[in-house]
This record gives C-alpha cells, sequence and structure tokens, in this order.
C-alpha cells in the first residue's frame, strides 16, 4: 500500500457541501425593471434639455404661424381661430413628440446601449417599456408648453378644469400607443434619419389630414370621407369637445378604442422585433 492511499484511509470523510441556493426571484421583476429603465430615461433627457426642443420650441411655432397667418382667413378672428385651433394642436404636438422615443431608442441601439441591456438579468422588453414610460415627460413638458402659450396668447377654456385636464389626459394616452408604432420603426430602421423620415411620412397625413386647420365641411367630399376613419381626427375631435364643448361622448370612445388597438398591434410587433434583434 501507498503512502499516498495509507492516507487517504486515515482522513477523515469530508461533509458533503450544500447546494447553492438559487438566486430569489423578486415579485413584479418586469415592473421593477421597466420602471428602473425609466428612471434612466428621465434622467437622460434632463441632463440634455435641448432634447425637449421638439416638444417646447415646436408647438409655439406652429401656433403663431396658423393664427396669424391663417386665423383672419378661417375664422375671420385670431382669437376665434385660436380656440379652434389649440385644442386640436395638442394632440398633434404629443403625437410629434412620441416619434422621438423611436428615434432616441435606435441611437441607443446603434451606440451597444441595449448590448448592455441584454446582458442585465432583467426582462427583454423592459428597456422597450422603460423608454415608453420615460418619454412620458415629453408629453406632459409638451401639454403644459402648449396650455401656457395658449393662455397667454388669450385662449380660454369653456368647460372646467376637470374637462380640460381629460382632454389633456386623452392625448396623451393616444399618443403613448400611437407611439409603439414609433418603437417598432426604432428596432426594424438602421439609422436614426430613416425612423424619423418613416415617422414624418405616417404622421404627416394622420396629422395634417384633419380639422385641425380648417372646419371639416370646407373639405372635399374624399377628404371629409378619410376624416371620418381618421382616429387623430377624432382624437382632435375629443379635446375640442372636452375644452370647449359639445357631445364628447363617441369622439372619446373613438380616441380610446383606436388607441388601444395601436397598443394591442404595434406593442407585440416591436417586442417580437427587439427580441429577434437581440
Amino acid at each position: 500500500m501507498t503512502p499516498t492511499a495509507v492516507r487517504e484511509e486515515t482522513l477523515p470523510p469530508q461533509p458533503a457541501r450544500p447546494a447553492a441556493p438559487a438566486p430569489e426571484r423578486r415579485p413584479f421583476g418586469l415592473a421593477r425593471h421597466s420602471l428602473a429603465l425609466a428612471r434612466r430615461s428621465v434622467l437622460k433627457t434632463l441632463r440634455t434639455p435641448e432634447q425637449l426642443l421638439d416638444v417646447t420650441l415646436q408647438p409655439i411655432v406652429f401656433v403663431l404661424i396658423y393664427v396669424f397667418l391663417l386665423g383672419g382667413a378661417v375664422s375671420g378672428s385670431t382669437h376665434d381661430y385660436l380656440q379652434f385651433l389649440l385644442p386640436a394642436i395638442l394632440v398633434q404636438t404629443v403625437l410629434f413628440g412620441g416619434m422621438a422615443t423611436g428615434v432616441s431608442l435606435n441611437t441607443d441601439i446603434k451606440k451597444g446601449v441595449f448590448d448592455r441591456f441584454r446582458s442585465l438579468p432583467i426582462g427583454r422588453s423592459a428597456p422597450l417599456i422603460g423608454s415608453m414610460l420615460g418619454d412620458l415627460i415629453r408629453y406632459l413638458v409638451a401639454v403644459v408648453v402648449l396650455l401656457g402659450f395658449g393662455f397667454a396668447l388669450g385662449f380660454r377654456p369653456q368647460t372646467g378644469p376637470a374637462a380640460v385636464l381629460a382632454a389633456c389626459l386623452l392625448a396623451v394616452f393616444f399618443a403613448f400607443c400611437v407611439s409603439w408604432a414609433f418603437v417598432l420603426l426604432g428596432v426594424l430602421m438602421r439609422e436614426p434619419g430613416g425612423v424619423q423620415g418613416m415617422a414624418f411620412m405616417v404622421l404627416f397625413p394622420l396629422t395634417f389630414g384633419t380639422s385641425m386647420i380648417t372646419p371639416k365641411s370646407t373639405l372635399p367630399g374624399w377628404l371629409q370621407a378619410w376624416l371620418d376613419i381618421n382616429p387623430v381626427n377624432h382624437a382632435m375631435n375629443a379635446s375640442r369637445a372636452l375644452m370647449l364643448g359639445g357631445p364628447a361622448a363617441a369622439s372619446v370612445w373613438w380616441t380610446v378604442a383606436s388607441g388601444a388597438l395601436f397598443l394591442a398591434v404595434f406593442a407585440p410587433l416591436a417586442v417580437a422585433a427587439y427580441r429577434r434583434r437581440a
């Protein structure tokens, strides 16, 4: 018997090592991860406030151009035209603000930020949801700037504060749902410029093919037929009704239903495209 064998026989048996405990799975992981990444998105926006130029200066420029160039011709009075225009341009402003979500997302993907996210033990859809939630600040800034500037020019709602708040929340909800289409573009396109170009091609017929600038009765028949099925036009009608008075139920339900449809179609497509790209 070799000395090595003797030593092995005299050694006491070693106790078995306990298995490493499995990592604890905390509840609501996707929600927590999404909120953490939403906080990152908000901090990034606050540290680079120039990203808010499109939702601060753009609505002011649009209001000035429309009111003082078209107000006299369309309504005969800049004040009357401001009353007619501002509730509708509120919807356009938040929709244009949502376009930046897809551009920012595409930029982060190109820079490799999302490669880092994929290496973390988080839900695969958390980066997309976090970006969308974080960009809600853009919608809120756009609403505050537009209403503040409108009040400075003389806009006055004809309903109560609750109805005005409902109009703002409805516009934000609708823009949030539509923005999932821009998220899909941000995942699929190769360049941020391509995302912006495609988003403009989608938004222009949706926002300008409405009664935002002129009443529906002044438009040709084929364009009136488009307005009847354009969800953005229904959102603008709902905003006008909630701020200025009039029947609002049908337009509000149209807006909620079409927004939910956008969300149900484009959110799963965006998440699936992101997972394939990952």
